[in-house]
């Protein structure tokens, strides 16, 4: 059985020994008679889809889950912990993709794990909100771009707010987090005050990416930023357009989305001219001293140690 130490590789290949198992059971699943070529064929797009990257949202379900639960899991507890992390990594490509297939796997996998638990329902209403809210987030983020190609002044804070709170904040931080709480017994009515938090800190998250795509050592983060040449509604630009004067508007608005590096060139020009590294050193400064402050406000110690823990792998980070 997958090993669930404390050594992050013992836990990642443990975690990925789960992929292997739910993958099986999928592709043995008595509802639909696979022929060889069909099993194959979804075998190579699952391993192709989904397990890549760095696989932090699931592992924070068992990370979260042995915090809250105070000391180690047994293989059982390992087990469904990391079962609902794989359904959140399955979340995160329907949010690339729509694929339908990949959407129905997640039910199939609830059902089969935790049909008998107390919290079955309440599991299936989380995952079905949460691809609601994602799904929609995604949408407003594609509408916006859209509009903005034509209009800049359509890259408000509040816009860009609402997308990343529905995009990225809901299923990355909130979800993990919410299935660990689930796990524990817990009714999530109560934590309402947690929920804001993690918002928050995935709002913080995704201002980080934005900031890093600009200004983050492309060795270090592992690709070449694209947001402005995309067009993309990005924290950095809704920064600049708030503060520019006639001249840098002009600026922006006849380089910003295209994939010329001269454009991309001046476009940064602006941005360093706007001091938007000042800013962004504030902006996460204020972020850091206010989460701290609201997670020290929660009367669980195990939920406060729960959301430090979150908060500790993306303060500050460089990639």
């Amino acid at each position: 059985m997958a090993s669930n130490g404390t050594n992050g590789q013992d836990r990642r290949s443990g975690f990925l020994e789960i992929y292997a198992r739910l993958k099986s059971e999928l592709l043995q699943d008595p509802a639909f008679d696979f022929t060889e070529d069909g099993r194959q064929w979804i075998e190579r797009m699952l391993d192709y889809t989904v397990p890549g990257g760095k696989l932090n949202r699931g592992l924070s379900v068992v990370d979260s889950y042995k915090l809250l639960k105070g000391n180690e899991l047994s293989e059982e507890e390992f087990l469904l912990a990391s079962a609902l992390g794989w359904c959140i990594e399955w979340v995160g490509m329907i949010a690339v993709n729509d694929g339908i297939l990949l959407r129905n796997h997640i039910p199939r996998i609830l059902k089969r794990h935790f049909k008998g638990k107390p919290y079955y329902v309440d599991l299936l209403d989380l995952f079905n909100e949460v691809e609601f809210q994602t799904a929609s987030g995604q949408m407003l983020d594609l509408i916006t771009t859209h509009e903005g190609e034509t209009d800049l002044s359509k890259y408000k804070l509040p816009v860009y707010n609402r997308i990343v709170q529905y995009k990225t904040a809901y299923y990355s931080f909130y979800l993990p987090v919410a299935c660990a709480l689930l796990m524990s017994g817990e009714n999530l009515d109560n934590f309402i005050e947690v929920k804001n938090i993690l918002i928050e800190m995935g709002t913080y998250f995704q201002v980080q990416d934005d900031y890093l795509d600009c200004f983050g050592d492309p060795e270090v983060i592992g690709k070449i930023g694209t947001d402005i040449e995309d067009f993309k509604c990005s924290w950095m630009v809704v920064q600049a357009l708030d503060r520019a004067n006639e001249n840098q508007m002009k600026v922006i608005s006849e380089n910003y989305g295209k994939a010329d590096q001269t454009c991309i060139t001046r476009v940064k020009a602006v941005y360093k001219d706007l001091d938007l590294q000042g800013v962004f050193s504030e902006f996460e400064r204020t972020s850091f001293e206010r989460l701290i402050s609201s997670i020290e406000a929660q009367p669980s110690k195990a939920v406060q140690e729960v959301l430090k823990s979150f908060l500790a792998k993306i303060y500050k980070r460089q990639k």
